[in-house]
């Protein structure tokens, strides 16, 4: 028989240190050669313990520097 995981310890599993979630980042843009809009999408990973604005804020400030 499987043993019975409980939801508390699944939560415990991700709190260990260095654990890391994953945000996925998508932005319009047009395209160089048609000028047609496309989407991009990008995926940004931050601490689970972290402030994800300030992780999307930086990874968009990134993206405009580079257009």
């Amino acid at each position: 028989m499987a043993k019975k995981q409980s939801f508390e310890s699944k939560l415990s599993r991700h709190r260990k240190a260095g654990a890391q979630k994953a945000v996925k980042l998508v932005y319009s843009t047009r395209s160089e050669k048609t000028g047609a809009w496309k989407f991009v999408q990008r995926f940004i990973t931050l601490p689970i313990d972290g402030d994800e604005n300030k992780y999307v804020d930086d990874a968009l400030k990134e993206i405009n520097e580079q257009k």
